[in-house]
């Protein structure tokens, strides 16, 4: 089991990685189509996607946290 100390971290890695395959794909199929080398495309895709997804989740998550609270409800 992984220590609670690094949940927060592993779900912004875990929800980076899953929203970079799916937005890599759906992005690649639009762009180019879901035809011969269409896999090949998306995985170069993702493999662009996913450091960039990673770093903005852990550069953005310290300024929305504060944000969400402020706007959230207190019930």
């Amino acid at each position: 089991m992984i220590s609670k100390k690094y949940a927060q971290p592993l779900f912004m890695i875990l929800m980076s990685l899953g929203m970079s395959i799916i937005m890599s794909g759906v992005v690649t199929a639009v762009n180019t189509g879901i035809n011969n080398g269409f896999s090949d495309r998306w995985f170069h895709s993702f493999l662009f996607a996913f450091p960039v997804a990673l770093i903005a989740a852990f550069s953005l998550a310290p300024v929305m946290r504060p944000f969400v609270n402020k706007i959230a409800s207190k019930d």
